[in-house]
């Protein structure tokens, strides 16, 4: 528990060293469109293929389920949008994201450790940490982008399992996607991509810049970084639940 709380103490450390002394910008800008490159661009191929898939599997289990045939079938679409919109694109693609991106962000900066790339930096008179991890927060600014694209494609995969599956009409599919639709959903996602992006940011750089030992720890320590963000989300997912949709 104390060494627990330890951690925790030197991670929001670590978040206000980042933001002291920043690099120039000069320097900053072409990092920032790398981080953009491999952290958001680079992951929307895997982020359409899930999306699309999960979609169309929340369609037809909702179809296969609908087994009384007093309730309208446009419950599929509705089930579906409310599916995808509230958990399936921010949460699910976000513990996917602590895989694929936060994996990456471990062992590159676990790598510059191991070969004291970091303590070259630091030598030179470089804030190392708004170095490294800032370009990647901002990067995460970009990440609602992402998830909306997920949405998307989501409720594109129910619709295509569901009309060409020959569970629901098209008129009442779009139907039920109209149907009871709440803004302020919308809001409660966004809201909380925003802030599983600045996990996905900053858990993964915590291990990986304070990571001891060689080769061998950089992947221990990518294991530890995907577990420890997975369950960040999943607690920032159920206290944000709570708070803004009880």
């Amino acid at each position: 528990m104390i060494r627990a709380l330890h951690q925790i103490g030197i991670y929001f450390l670590m978040l206000k060293e980042v933001f002291n002394k920043p690099t120039k910008w000069k320097v900053m800008k072409p990092l920032i469109f790398k981080e953009v490159d491999d952290l958001i661009i680079g992951s929307l191929g895997i982020v359409a293929f899930i999306s699309f898939f999960i979609g169309a599997v929340v369609a037809i289990q909702t179809a296969l389920n609908l087994t009384n045939p007093l309730i309208p079938k446009m419950l599929i679409a509705f089930a579906t949008r409310q599916s995808v919109i509230l958990e399936f694109a921010p949460t699910f693609i976000s513990i996917i994201m602590a895989g694929r991106a936060g994996s990456y962000i471990t062992s590159s900066i676990g790598t510059m450790r191991v070969t004291e790339q970091i303590d070259a930096l630091e030598v030179m008179g470089v804030n190392s940490l708004n170095y490294l991890v800032f370009p990647k927060i901002i990067a995460f600014t970009l990440y609602p982008f992402v998830i909306a694209l997920s949405m998307f494609l989501g409720m594109f995969g129910g619709y295509v399992a569901g009309v060409y599956g020959g569970f629901i009409g098209s008129d009442e599919f779009i139907q039920g996607m109209q149907t009871d639709f709440i803004p302020y959903h919308i809001f409660y996602a966004f809201f909380k991509t925003l802030l599983f992006g600045m996990v996905l940011a900053t858990v993964p750089s915590f291990h990986g810049f304070y990571m001891k030992g060689g080769a061998l720890e950089v992947g221990k320590a990518s294991t530890t970084s995907f577990v420890w963000t997975s369950v960040t989300i999943i607690l920032i997912n159920y206290i944000l639940t709570q708070l803004m949709l009880s």
